[in-house]
């Protein structure tokens, strides 16, 4: 009886010592490794490349892993395009370049995409980087000295005008509003024609579209009142003008609640 009961407290014991469920790993986005595992038999478990995990985890060659390291596993996600959604606004919606969906959905210019169209998101594959500490709200000045065209007009249904317009002759300089990385630098669909979005960190954002001529790309670190663009009639517009959005997380505010001045300040 009492070799029975012993019996049974030391499997109760050996049953909570065990891992409560063992993760899929072919779902799992963490991985704590055990004793003998390699990333190469981790990768191949998890079906990602190795080479993806290295380049996550900050790992360099012969990519070594120690036991009781937690690793990333970036995997990919499957958006399916709604009504008024264009390429670059779900390359914003998840944090990534334009250019990472163009190359993993073999989209061809201008890089339309179409209601229902299920787009691979690729995961992110390069270690985060670490920045500054940035203020909550970015400082935002005005990007162009012309005259205000239209405002900003936006209405529950989603519907309006998400930004301002200034009036521009050909070929002025378009001014980053706040400093910040460019997140893309290029032609996106017929409404905008040259465009240049910035990353200012905390869900921060802000766009400049109609650019005859680009002076930035794509990763570029720039200031606030740095030259990103030249001013032009591209896409859209009826003559030379500047059209300008500022967006947090996603959601399009009014530029005009936050600008705080021009650049003579």
């Amino acid at each position: 009886m009492i070799r029975r009961a012993a019996a049974l407290v030391l499997s109760m014991v050996l049953l909570l010592a065990a891992p409560a469920a063992f993760a899929d790993p072919a779902k799992e986005t963490e991985h704590v490794v055990t004793a003998g595992e390699t990333l190469g038999g981790i990768a191949n478990r998890a079906g990602v490349p190795l080479v993806v995990i290295a380049e996550a985890n900050g790992l360099v060659q012969p990519y070594k892993v120690r036991l009781g390291q937690k690793l990333i596993i970036p995997r990919q996600r499957v958006h399916t395009v709604k009504s008024g959604e264009t390429g670059l606004g779900i390359a914003n919606r998840y944090g990534i370049a334009l250019t990472q969906i163009v190359v993993a959905n073999a989209l061809e210019e201008p890089f339309d995409v179409r209601i229902g169209q299920r787009l691979i998101i690729p995961a992110m594959v390069t270690a985060p980087v670490r920045r500054a500490p940035q203020p909550a709200t970015p400082y935002f000045r005005a990007p162009h000295d012309g005259e205000q065209l239209m405002g900003f007009a936006m209405r529950e249904d989603g519907s309006g005008h998400d930004g301002i317009d200034y009036a521009a002759n050909p070929l002025e300089m378009v001014r980053a509003s706040a400093s910040g990385t460019v997140l893309y630098a290029g032609t996106e669909s017929e409404r905008f024609g040259g465009l240049v979005v910035l990353d200012h960190g905390n869900g921060w954002q802000s766009a400049y579209g109609h650019l005859a001529r680009l002076t930035v790309s794509t990763g570029d670190a720039v200031k606030a009142g740095e030259r990103i663009g030249l001013a032009g009639s591209e896409g859209a517009a009826s003559r030379t003008e500047l059209h300008f959005e500022i967006r947090r997380d996603g959601k399009k505010i009014d530029p005009a609640e936050l600008l705080q001045g021009s650049r003579s300040e």
